[in-house]
């Protein structure tokens, strides 16, 4: 495997970074996660645009361009030869010192690429559906650390995720600070009722999803009622279908949730088209490689 950092690549064994690059020291930095399928990078201008966004709202100055990002994602598939791939862009503040201040990062950002294969769930889930519950750790207020902001500090994240393996589930739903259904540790959240769709909308606490942008989109395209507004989880309780998006996630359908039997406690039909609708969208839309 090899690694792009700065520019070069190495090894995955001397791939390294300083102790003191403030990614590591106070998780100051932005990243995201993409993926590649069939030698295409799925939606990887909207995702660059995410992370430009990110960097912009922490005050990030990224010194490669848009294309220059894109280019550097291509290479590392490229040189790994990888049809099929998970991809982690990572931009760092860079090196400072043990400080908060990010003015004594003089270095410029450490900027990082890598790419590999990802199961985020076994195949099984996919089939027979995730058991998940709501945990006790909310989602970050938009006034404290913007959860649009795709930020290196996933605290947050890991201690709902800490208490999702807890109580045996495989994820977990996260309110909002007014107990309204945000999203999840590591993806978005949807759910059906009598035909339609319905999601968290983005000023609630949730990131913007590119796979659910996605769904979003095929529901459009496809006459499918789809809604953005506040979820709670009586809403949740009585749905017909649930189901989870996210870049390392895809389209995976959700069966129980606290307890309760969502549906017929299995996958149900508008889940599974959308899954099929989604992975037909993935081969065809993408940057060749």
């Amino acid at each position: 495997m090899k690694i792009y950092i700065n520019g070069k690549f190495y090894d995955k064994e001397n791939a390294k970074v300083s102790v003191f690059d403030h990614g590591l020291l106070y998780g100051d930095g932005v990243f995201e996660g993409i993926r590649s399928y069939s030698r295409r990078v799925f939606k990887l201008s909207e995702h660059i645009d995410r992370l430009l966004e990110s960097a912009q709202s922490i005050m990030l100055k990224i010194p490669l361009t848009k294309e220059q990002l894109i280019k550097a994602v291509v290479q590392t598939l490229k040189i790994n030869k990888l049809e099929n791939a998970y991809i982690r862009l990572v931009v760092s503040r860079g090196v400072g010192d043990l400080g908060l201040d990010p003015r004594k990062c003089t270095q410029g950002p450490t900027i990082i690429v890598i790419a590999d294969k990802i199961a985020l769930y076994p195949e099984k889930l996919y089939r027979e559906g995730l058991a998940i519950v709501t945990v006790p750790t909310v989602r970050n207020l938009p006034e404290a650390l913007n959860p649009q902001i795709k930020s290196l500090n996933y605290l947050n994240n890991i201690l709902a995720k800490i208490e999702a393996a807890n109580a045996g589930c495989d994820e977990a739903i996260m309110l909002d600070s007014l107990g309204y259904v945000a999203e999840c540790t590591g993806d978005n959240i949807f759910v059906v009722k009598n035909g339609h769709l319905y999601t968290p909308p983005q000023c609630m606490g949730t990131l913007r999803g590119i796979t659910r942008d996605s769904i979003l989109e095929i529901a459009r395209r496809d006459k499918i009622p789809a809604h953005e507004h506040v979820i709670t989880r009586h809403e949740v309780y009585i749905s017909d279908e649930c189901f989870l998006t996210g870049t390392a996630a895809e389209v995976i359908p959700v069966v129980k949730v606290d307890g309760r039997v969502i549906g017929q406690g299995k996958p149900g039909k508008l889940t599974l088209n959308l899954i099929k609708k989604f992975k037909e969208l993935t081969v065809k839309n993408g940057v060749k490689y």
